[in-house]
């Protein structure tokens, strides 16, 4: 059992795929850190040595991960609503934020459609 960052590793899993379980790790990010650390990329994540276990948790410390990217994330966000940009404007209403179309897609941001009905409720018999 490999644990990095709080997160436990897959112990099926080869190293290359198990480290992208870390949030803030994906595959580019784990196979540099595995080739720099001269580790062997078919090793199963529970068959790693004490001592590479060791070099991969400090060398992981390094990077930005887990909840300290999804704090600077979060205030990246809050800094753009603050000083108001159109972005932060976007964010602030949970609308699409990159220039997408929202006038008839947009679906997950923007929630279940709303009909141009009265509002009117009908009454069904019971």
């Amino acid at each position: 059992m490999l644990r990095i960052a709080g997160v436990v590793l897959p112990a099926e899993k080869r190293i290359v795929i198990a480290l992208t379980e870390i949030k803030g790790v994906g595959q580019s990010l784990s196979a540099k850190i595995i080739k720099e650390l001269n580790i062997n990329p078919d090793t199963k994540s529970s068959s790693l040595t004490e001592e590479e276990q060791a070099r991969l948790r400090s060398r992981i410390e390094q990077e930005e991960v887990e909840g300290d990217l999804t704090r600077k994330v979060s205030m990246d966000v809050k800094r753009l609503q603050d000083i108001g940009t159109w972005r932060g404007y976007r964010h602030r209403r949970r609308l699409p934020v990159r220039g997408q179309t929202s006038r008839r897609n947009a679906r997950t941001k923007r929630g279940k459609k709303k009909t141009g009905l009265s509002g009117r409720v009908t009454l069904t018999k019971t």
